[in-house]
């Protein structure tokens, strides 16, 4: 773990590094604005892993906002300078190569400007019996040539210009990357912290007996009620779901980033779910973080039955329900045998899992859908590409060794309270008979 958190440090410093050298260095003459910028950028680099390993436990709350937006702001500022990269080579190479092709041409040109050389080159003879000797016992064919040599281009380049286009170029590179980073983290501010959008899908069901088609599972994850949330994140999600009037709900995991203690008050809006057959929910790997079996018992005190490695059956639809993977290192792993071993194999079964990689485990037992969150959708863009690494859907509908997987993108958010391309989410499924 030590090492871990080393190597996550070390990290961090070199994107700062990074960062400063192209925000700052580059585009700042040296002086006292450049050794500011120097000293915010150091600032900023220690402020990262405060915010992460503060916030998280409970040591320093107030760090929260400025902290994670610093986060989000590091993120798009890496992202658009990567990306500018590139462009910015090219337009040095450019000039590397221009300036060499200029360097050369005014030799070959003003080679004839100098009769002197050019005679003694013809008429190398008649140089060395018409130049009188110097001091040291040479000719002036010497100084003639030393002059070419040293005569000045024909085309001499304005003082300070190469210096002065790089520095253009990395003011403009700057500015443009500055703007961008703050423009992107401002939508998904207001994207993160506004209501989530209702998502909704058809899925045929091949054994969904006829009397429940049109049956309605509203899927929501990844409420991460915690420093940056309050009461009125968690209404505006219950109000969601209430608004299209589902079946079931299934609350997969990561419901909190906190304690009863610290957060049990912004829960309390849960307890005002309806559906016409219940509310259920399974742990995700944040409610390990949290005191998983308090947050357990308040979740059933809330109206929501846990589905703990078991499941129930509804109208002839069997939900199953298992502990998050990473609950096996609190004692609490999931039991995919438990909860869907030696059961009624001509009722189609739906399992609540919080990771989607989970599939792996459950396609054996023959499951007809799966429901999960844990990916945010990416939450921030291009992140997704990396937790595709991770997870074999993202965001959607996908298959994972045969068994169909939904992904909500979870209606809250996790660090930087920031969502670009994953807009928060309550998902509703509506199964059709075939």
């Amino acid at each position: 773990m030590a090492v871990f958190v080393g190597l996550i440090i070390v990290v961090i410093g070199l994107i700062h590094f990074y960062l400063w050298k192209r925000l700052v260095k580059d585009p700042v003459r040296p002086g006292r604005a450049r050794k500011a910028g120097a000293i915010v950028a150091a600032l900023l680099a220690v402020l990262v892993p405060a915010t992460l390993i503060g916030v998280r436990s409970g040591a320093v709350e107030w760090l929260a906002w400025p902290g994670y937006l610093w986060i989000a702001l590091m993120f798009y500022l890496l992202v658009t300078l990567a990306v500018l990269e590139i462009p910015r080579l090219a337009v040095l190479l450019f000039w590397r190569v221009r300036g060499r092709a200029r360097d050369r041409a005014p030799a070959a040109v003003g080679a004839p400007s100098h009769p002197t050389v050019s005679a003694a080159a013809a008429r190398p003879g008649e140089a060395l019996a018409s130049e009188p000797e110097t001091a040291e016992g040479t000719s002036g064919t010497t100084s003639a040539v030393e002059l070419v040599a040293t005569a000045p281009s024909a085309e001499p380049a304005p003082e300070g210009g190469g210096i002065d286009r790089r520095l253009v170029l990395a003011r403009g590179i700057a500015i443009f990357a500055g703007l961008t980073a703050a423009s992107v983290t401002g939508y998904g501010v207001k994207t993160a912290l506004g209501g989530p959008r209702i998502d909704r899908l058809q899925l045929p069901l091949a054994k969904l007996p006829r009397g429940m088609d049109g049956f309605r599972v509203a899927v929501v994850s990844d409420i991460h009620l915690g420093p940056l949330t309050g009461l009125g994140h968690t209404r505006r999600i219950v109000d969601q779901i209430n608004s299209v009037q589902a079946d079931i709900v299934c609350v997969v995991g990561d419901l909190v980033d906190g304690s009863v203690a610290e957060l049990g008050r912004f829960a309390a809006p849960l307890a005002e779910i309806e559906s016409r057959h219940g509310a259920y929910f399974v742990t995700g790997n944040h409610e390990y973080y949290s005191g998983y079996q308090e947050w357990i018992d308040e979740v059933a005190r809330l109206g929501m039955r846990p589905l703990r490695n078991e499941r129930t059956e509804i109208n002839g639809l069997d939900l199953a329900g298992v502990n998050d993977l990473g609950g096996a290192e609190e004692g609490d792993a999931p039991d995919f045998a438990r909860a869907l071993g030696d059961r009624d194999t001509t009722r189609p079964v739906v399992l609540m899992a919080h990771q989607p990689v989970a599939a792996r485990d459950a396609a054996p037992f023959g499951v007809d859908l799966q429901v999960s969150g844990h990916t945010h959708g990416g939450q921030m863009a291009p992140f997704n590409l990396l937790v595709r690494l991770q997870q074999p859907v993202v965001s959607g509908l996908g298959r994972v060794d045969g068994v169909p997987v939904y992904v909500t993108n979870g209606a809250g958010f996790w660090g930087p309270p920031v969502r670009v391309g994953a807009p928060p989410q309550v998902s509703v499924l509506e199964l059709r008979t075939m």
